[in-house]
């Protein structure tokens, strides 16, 4: 039992700090475009309960981790609103850029943080630390690979609207009302039918592994400096 709360904290105290670090970014890049939407409605604290949303944090992924089904979830998206932005087409691209790039930031840090601890303590250093550094790296990495394919709500879909030309940017953005149900469609239902045309396992895995290979890589050389 004990053991099992030991694996599990090492798991959500990193996604719960990648996941407020990637929305809180949105805010703070918003805000300083132009959009203070976040910061009225005091969504830019660094407080975990003010992001969790009962559905997609806490009982989506608890359904689909118990019935083996590849996991997604969400936190309550921080509010903006893309019309108070000072350029609202590029704006929005930035705005939606920021939550992926701030994870790999915060992957970046953890790896040499994971070196530094290795580094100064070598085989005494905490099973439990290494064990949470890593997964927050990976879980890093992964959030913002994820987040970055182009289907809407996710972020890579504001950015491929972006740079969309006007005409087609529009009728993109026509799909947004329908874009929960495309993601149970295509990230759940169809590898469930079709192994083989899984998106994650296909598009994000991948390069999901060859990053945290290289962060991994990261944190051994600051061990060896």
């Amino acid at each position: 039992m004990i053991e099992t709360v030991i694996q599990a904290a090492a798991l959500i105290v990193p996604l719960i700090v990648a996941i407020v670090f990637h929305e809180v970014a949105h805010g703070w890049v918003a805000r300083a475009l132009g959009d203070p939407t976040a910061a009225e409605m005091n969504r830019l604290s660094l407080n975990p309960i003010r992001h969790v949303d009962p559905i997609g944090t806490i009982v989506l992924p608890g359904f689909l981790a118990l019935v083996k089904a590849p996991v997604i979830g969400w936190a309550k998206p921080v509010p903006v609103n893309k019309w108070r932005l000072r350029n609202p087409r590029y704006g929005m691209m930035i705005v939606a850029a920021a939550g992926p790039a701030t994870n790999f930031v915060l992957a970046a840090m953890g790896a040499v943080l994971l070196g530094l601890l290795v580094r100064s303590y070598g085989r005494a250093t905490s099973e439990f630390i290494v064990t949470n550094l890593i997964n927050f790296l990976q879980i890093n990495v992964f959030l913002a690979l994820f987040n970055l394919l182009p289907l809407p709500p996710f972020d890579g879909s504001h950015i491929v609207e972006g740079l969309l030309p006007p005409a087609a940017a529009e009728k993109f953005e026509r799909l947004r009302p329908y874009g929960f149900g495309l993601i149970i469609l295509l990230l759940i239902v169809l590898p469930s039918l079709v192994p083989s045309l899984s998106i994650v396992e296909s598009f994000v895995v991948p390069p999901v592994q060859w990053a945290v290979g290289h962060y991994l890589g990261l944190a051994e050389a600051v061990a060896h400096l």
